[in-house]
């Protein structure tokens, strides 16, 4: 039997007259795709629902926004109001809703969506809600960081960086459960899916903005901070075939420029920036910059110059260029 949620939390479906004002139930179907089987509305400009709940007053309450932004675009693009429903209209909650879109996103015929959904709700719901904190922080970051990303609905459902890293939280919390064969399996369809490489031991701190995404590898024994930015292209790997601790530790605050790559059970201090296209061997000091291959530290090694704002968050690339010889070849 499939499984019926009203579309707003309202039980009393009689709370209208108006016929484009009933209650719609929609139901999460047994079938591997999870597509809604409710027809588009006659009138598809408006979404069938009831009243909405308040407006948002803290971070638990982005799932309003999500909502409101949804059927915003449901007004403008009609075409998409089964995605919408079946993505984001019809879940009672920003949980199960990212279980089923994580779960349509890497079912695959021997791994069906419907087990990787019942799967994916177990661990965001066993973990006390940490997991899903750390994803609101996580829409926050991709938010105020891109200026690319034009709406948290947007980000939700399509930007694979955000999909990857909520899907390594989900692998990681089930490396750390002792099911290392599943977090295995999981991780090799993130990688499939969405280019991104994240080893289910590595650990991730929270408004974690992968900018792009397309290629980062995080390797096993790393350690990544809060409210860190990083670019496509990016390595945080081992120096060769070293076992043990064997891979970057990334502090709070940091930015990670495209295309770098960082070796070995080494330190990036806290804010510090790491500029595009580096290979970086050695320890960065907190708030500094370090630029090349092999990477060296702007205003260098006794003196380097001390950065007064968070890389990550102001996503400056070039602040360390002080004159055109600086970079010209």
């Amino acid at each position: 039997m499939a499984a019926c949620l009203p579309l707003s939390g309202d039980p009393n479906p009689s709370i209208s007259s108006d016929p484009h004002h009933k209650m719609v139930k929609f139901c999460r179907p047994t079938f591997s795709d999870h597509i809604s089987s409710i027809p588009i509305s006659p009138n598809p400009h408006k979404i069938q629902d009831s009243p909405p709940p308040p407006p948002p007053c803290s971070d638990s309450d982005l799932w309003f926004k999500i909502r409101e932004e949804a059927r915003s675009d449901v007004e403008d693009e009609p075409i998409l109001s089964n995605y919408y429903i079946s993505s984001i209209l019809s879940h009672s909650s920003m949980d199960r809703a990212l279980a089923n879109h994580l779960s349509i996103k890497l079912c695959s015929s021997s791994l069906p969506s419907t087990t990787l959904f019942e799967l994916f709700l177990d661990v965001l719901r066993d973990d006390g809600g940490e997991i899903l904190r750390c994803g609101v922080r996580d829409l926050r970051a991709v938010k105020e960081r891109d200026p690319a990303c034009i709406s948290y609905v947007q980000c939700f459902l399509n930007y694979k960086g955000f999909l990857a890293v909520q899907s390594h939280r989900i692998a990681h919390k089930l490396w750390s459960d002792g099911r290392k064969v599943l977090a295995m399996v999981i991780q090799n369809r993130v990688s499939e899916t969405f280019a991104v490489d994240i080893h289910p031991g590595a650990v991730i701190g929270c408004g974690i903005l992968l900018d792009h995404a397309t290629g980062v590898v995080v390797g096993e024994t790393a350690v990544i901070g809060n409210d860190v930015s990083i670019l496509h292209h990016v390595t945080l790997g081992g120096t060769g075939k070293d076992s043990g601790d064997r891979h970057p530790k990334i502090g709070n605050g940091v930015l990670i420029g495209a295309g770098t790559c960082i070796l070995g059970n080494i330190k990036i201090g806290d804010r510090a920036k790491i500029g595009a296209g580096s290979v970086v061997l050695k320890d960065v000091p907190p708030r500094t910059t370090a630029v090349g291959n092999p990477a060296r530290l702007v205003g260098g090694k006794s003196n380097p110059i001390k950065l007064d704002k968070t890389p990550s968050f102001t996503m400056d690339h070039i602040s360390h260029i002080n004159e055109w010889s600086d970079y010209v070849i």
